[in-house]
């Protein structure tokens, strides 16, 4: 199994490029957050691969959680490689945090292949599994459920999306303080 590659970037395409390890060029595909970010000369991807009959596929990312999200997105049924890659080219992990949080399916239905019926799909299979993911930081979270400077004045409404997502309790904590100090911040501003 390949996990890493480490080479100079040879070329890139539309959704992958080739990486020269070595002289041995791999053609990885990525999503187009990765393939924007990627340097000319030496990079490092971290490698999802995919081993089916007719093909060995190589998927690229830049940071782990953009992998443990690709790996989590295509356990959903109706959710393949491709489609994975179109959402986390529409979504950062923060992003699809705040999306799963604050059930927004319009958010995910940006990505390419994702109907709404999808997104429904995606939402209700991984609501309670999102907490658990790496990538969304002690302010990803209410951020993105609060819609308006008047939802963020609520910390209550937030506080029952963080515990909908039932995530780790060292994360909760950190959300829960996060949310009522934005809150708190929202109150003093001017309207």
């Amino acid at each position: 199994m390949i996990a890493r590659l480490r080479g100079i970037v040879d070329s890139i395409e539309d959704g992958r490029c080739v990486i020269d390890v070595n002289g041995v060029g791999y053609l990885v595909f990525c999503s187009s957050r990765t393939l924007g970010a990627l340097p000319e000369g030496l990079t490092t991807l971290l490698i999802e691969m995919q081993v089916r009959e007719d093909a060995i596929t190589l998927y690229g990312f830049f940071t782990s959680a953009e992998r443990e999200w690709f790996r989590l997105l295509t356990t959903v049924q109706g959710v393949g490689a491709k489609v994975a890659l179109g959402i986390l080219s529409a979504l950062s992990p923060d992003q699809l945090i705040g999306a799963i949080a604050g059930q927004d399916k319009g958010a995910l239905t940006r990505a390419p292949g994702v109907g709404p019926k999808l997104a429904i799909r995606i939402l209700t299979e991984l609501q309670s599994k999102a907490g658990a993911m790496p990538g969304g930081g002690a302010a990803a979270l209410p951020v993105a459920v609060a819609k308006g400077r008047r939802a963020m004045r609520s910390p209550h409404l937030q506080i029952s999306a963080i515990n909908a997502l039932k995530p780790k309790p060292r994360w909760r904590k950190r959300w829960r303080r996060t949310a009522k100090m934005q809150a708190w911040m929202c109150s003093s501003a001017p309207a």
